[in-house]
């Protein structure tokens, strides 16, 4: 999770998933040939699938090496402008709320992953955080809000959210794509 956050970020924040290929360990890799059994690692290899699910590029750079970003970008580009087809519809996002505010403690692995997914998110400005853990004033509001003083939550119009990864996954349905 932390490494995928820290590769978004380096980004400057992303909008699409990432996958982690966890369990069974290399499943998804080994189901394109990329994964190394002999090494019980996943090569360093980037997959590029259409609109439609065809596999239109897969290249490796070595578990050592380091990807062109330029030429991926370019290579995206080129499939997606050869893809004529139409994409189903999708609901706009409605946003975050107006009111809403996020919650976090110090030193919390999870008030981390909702501090890192809401500025790989560009929700910096549309979330205001407040620390429970530096602001007594906090704390106290969180348990008005929220009936108890667990963070991260998330207070919005609709209600309290508190577990990390709903947290995240409110965030991304909620979000405008970039």
């Amino acid at each position: 999770m932390f490494s995928h956050a820290n590769w978004a970020r380096s980004m400057d924040g992303i909008s699409f998933p990432l996958l982690a290929d966890f369990h069974p360990k290399g499943a998804v890799a080994a189901s394109c040939g990329l994964y190394l059994e002999d090494n019980g690692i996943t090569d360093r290899a980037t997959v590029v699938i259409d609109a439609e699910g065809v596999v239109r590029h897969v290249s490796s750079v070595t578990p050592s090496g380091k990807r062109d970003m330029a030429e991926l970008a370019a290579l995206c580009e080129e499939v997606d402008r050869g893809y004529s087809g139409s994409l189903p519809a999708s609901a706009a996002p409605s946003g975050i709320d107006a009111g809403a505010k996020l919650f976090v403690k110090s030193a919390c692995g999870f008030s981390r992953s909702v501090l890192i997914a809401r500025d790989n998110l560009h929700l910096s400005d549309a979330l205001p955080v407040v620390n429970v853990s530096e602001d007594a004033r906090a704390l106290e509001e969180l348990r008005e809000r929220a009936g108890k003083d667990q963070a991260p939550a998330l207070v919005t119009g609709e209600g309290v959210i508190q577990e990390s990864a709903d947290i995240i996954a409110y965030m991304v349905e909620h979000t405008v794509p970039l």
